[in-house]
Order: structure tokens, then C-alpha cells, then sequence
């Protein structure tokens, strides 16, 4: 399977600058169309979603194309595609409708390696309904959250599961249909924060097994918010707060206020970005229908950040005196790296001095950073995404040595 990289980094802009970007799982760059789409959306009439000016047409083909393309993104209903202003907006919006209907003495179930966004939100709302948090571990030395490890926490009185799809901080992949099948064996939901594993694989939220599924399209080349997907008849059955007036239709009543159109047109524009790097026949060609443009596009996307990750690993195991503390046999092409005698933010600034950008911290993995033994500190998080080369990883390499020295 081919990938043409630099026709890939041709349609980011941003990257002219010259900037070896491996910050992606903070937020990637823009393409030139998702930007395109953005800028369309505000030219054009726009009002509320109706059927017969054309303000009320456009929002309303705008709305209805954002649910359509993160359906075929995530392998979901459009009825259950759900738009916030965040993945954390959104989980503490669930947090607080699911915890509505818990009792004292039911139980819910996080995990260290999670993102706080989905640690805390499910903490504070357990706490005021007087449920008990059950706190899964990884294995520290290995990275891995086995399904095992989260069962031994599962019990009857479970009300619900919350895990991460892949680690934001050592890309850690669990294997969450194994999770989903033990969380519902006892009756519980399952919460899957996808932000992270969205960006680099398939998704499919009937295999996967998650009764929600969050991502963020920011961290695959679309605008700033978040994007929850459910079944539409799960979430039918949630009765969130919302304003007397507004529509109680599903998803709307998960959906506060005036929508952002151009951020739906966006995130549209984004979806068919990626569908577009496939290449198979039928990819290449347009003739085959989104979702198996998708499906050919995260192939390609993982041959390709993959074979980078196996060079920076090599580069860095020549360098000595710096620890991977990605480890897992499933994980995104994303590293935590610590460095013997030396801060990770030192790193960080060495490497910005030669227009390298691989940020330091814990970022937001709080839980997981202290239980690797890290602290608040973290590490030297590199990060690759889908318009990163061999240019950019010899760049990094390079400058990790000079800062080694």
C-alpha cells in the first residue's frame, strides 16, 4: 500500500513554517480544506435549521452532513452523533444526567490510565450521588490495562465502566471489546474516551462495544470541540437538563444552544480529508462509499506512522541514557520518553530551539504519569501524526542527541 507523504504535508499550510511538529496528540495542524470549509460555512446564508429560506437550508445540511460523516468516522447512527464543546464538556454533560439515576452503594469504575477528563468527571458525580469509585491499575512496566485488571473491579452493583481507548500519554491500546463484554455481563455501561485512538485507527462502536464513544476532531485535523456517539436508543433514554423550550428529539436535547455551523462544516471537511489518503482502487478514485474510504485511509495512516515510530524507537534506543516508557504490544505511534539525570522539559526546549516540537508534561494523564512513577512531571511526549516524515524524525533524533550531549 502506498502513501505519498508529501503529498499528504502539501495540504497543511502550517507546515511551511518549518516546524517538525509531534505535538498531534495535543491537536494536529489544519488542512487548507478544512479551513476552505470553515470559511464557506460563514460566507453563505446562515440562521436557525429550517426548510425554507436559505439560511434555515444551508444550517440544516450543514448539521445533518457533520452527523453523517462522524456516523461513517466512528462506524455509528448519525441519530446518536452528539456535538460539545469538548470531550471533557461532554463527559461531565453525561456524568451528571447518568448519575441521576445512581444510588448510594452503587459502584462505578475508572482508570489510572486514563486522561483526567474521564477519571474525574465520573469521580465528583459518583461522589454526590454517594456511589463508590473502584479504581482499575495498569501494569507500570509493561503499560498494559488488561481487561483482567478492570474485571477484577466489576462486580453486580456496577453501574458503569469508564476507559480509555488508547493512552494520550504512552498510547497504550486496551482491548476494550474484552471490557465491554465483562461490563455488560454485569448489567454496567461502558464510557470509552476515544480521543486519542480516533486519530490513528478504525473505529467501529458496535465491534468496540462502548455504550459511548467520545473524540475529539481537533486531534484528527479538524476544528476545536468534541463528538460523542451513542445509540440513539440509549440515549433516548437519558433525560438530561435543558431549557423548556427546546427540542426534546434525540440528539438534539443533548445539544445546548445554537449550533457552531462552520465548526460541523469543519469536521465534515476533515472526515473526507482522511477518507481521501486511502489507496485502494475505490479509495483513490472516489468510487467507494465513505466509510470504506475510511476504512482504506486508517490502513494506510498506520503502515505509515507505524514504520516512523519503529525509527525513533531505533534512534533513540542508539542515543543511551533515555528511557521509552511506551511499552504495550498494542499502542499508537505515540512515546513518553524520560531521560536519566535530565528534565523532560529541558528536552522540550532544547528541541523548540531547533523548530522541533515535542511538548514535556503529563497532560492531563495525572493518574497515569504518578503511577509510572513520573509524578506532575511527565515526560517527552513524541507524538506523530499523519503528515510527520522521515525528515522530521532524523530532525528530532538529532536534536535529542545534541541535548544529550
Amino acid at each position: 500500500m502506498s502513501y505519498d507523504v508529501g503529498a499528504v504535508r502539501a495540504q497543511f499550510p502550517a507546515l511551511r513554517s518549518g516546524t517538525a511538529h509531534f505535538d498531534g496528540p495535543g491537536g494536529t495542524q489544519t488542512p487548507a480544506s478544512v479551513a476552505a470549509a470553515i470559511g464557506e460555512a460563514m460566507s453563505r446564508p446562515l440562521s436557525i435549521r429550517g426548510a425554507a429560506l436559505p439560511g434555515e437550508v444551508n444550517a440544516e445540511e450543514i448539521v445533518h452532513g457533520f452527523r453523517q460523516a462522524m456516523a461513517d468516522l466512528l462506524g455509528a447512527d448519525p441519530g446518536g452523533i452528539v456535538f460539545g464543546r469538548s470531550a471533557t464538556q461532554l463527559t461531565y454533560d453525561f456524568a451528571r444526567t447518568l448519575a441521576g439515576t445512581w444510588s448510594p452503594e452503587d459502584e462505578v469504575v475508572v482508570s489510572r490510565l486514563d486522561h483526567d477528563a474521564n477519571i474525574r468527571p465520573w469521580v465528583q458525580a459518583a461522589e454526590r450521588a454517594g456511589a463508590v469509585v473502584r479504581w482499575a491499575d495498569f501494569d507500570p512496566a509493561t503499560g498494559e490495562l488488561s481487561p483482567e485488571a478492570v474485571g477484577a473491579h466489576i462486580s453486580g452493583r456496577t453501574r458503569l465502566v469508564a476507559v480509555t481507548g488508547a493512552s494520550n500519554l504512552i498510547g497504550t491500546r486496551p482491548d476494550i471489546p474484552a471490557i465491554a463484554a465483562l461490563a455488560h455481563r454485569a448489567g454496567a455501561l461502558l464510557y470509552v474516551d476515544g480521543v486519542h485512538l480516533t486519530a490513528h485507527h478504525t473505529v467501529d462502536l458496535e465491534r468496540l462495544g462502548a455504550d459511548f464513544f467520545v473524540c475529539s476532531p481537533y486531534k484528527f485535523f479538524g476544528p476545536h470541540h468534541g463528538v460523542l456517539a451513542a445509540r440513539p436508543e440509549l440515549l433516548d433514554t437519558l433525560r438530561p437538563d435543558k431549557l423548556a423550550p427546546s427540542t426534546d428529539a434525540v440528539p438534539e436535547r443533548f445539544e445546548l444552544g445554537t449550533l457552531p455551523y462552520e465548526s460541523m462544516a469543519g469536521t465534515r471537511a476533515a472526515v473526507d480529508f482522511i477518507a481521501g489518503l486511502g489507496s485502494d482502487t475505490d479509495a483513490a478514485d472516489g468510487r467507494g462509499g465513505r466509510r470504506e474510504r475510511l476504512l482504506s485511509a486508517y490502513a494506510a495512516i498506520d503502515a505509515h506512522e507505524s514504520a516512523l515510530r519503529e525509527s525513533v524507537e531505533r534512534g533513540v534506543r542508539e542515543l543511551g541514557g533515555v528511557t521509552v516508557r511506551s511499552r504495550a504490544a498494542k499502542r499508537t505511534p505515540t512515546l513518553l520518553l524520560t531521560f536519566e539525570g535530565r528534565d523532560a522539559a529541558d528536552a522540550y526546549r532544547a528541541l523548540a530551539r531547533s523548530g522541533v516540537h515535542a511538548p514535556a508534561g503529563s497532560f492531563y494523564a495525572l493518574e497515569a504519569s504518578r503511577h509510572l512513577g513520573l509524578g506532575e512531571s511527565g515526560g517527552l511526549r513524541v507524538g506523530l501524526s499523519a503528515y510527520n516524515d522521515a525528515d522530521d524524525v532524523e530532525r528530532l533524533l538529532t536534536g535529542l542527541a545534541d541535548f544529550l550531549r
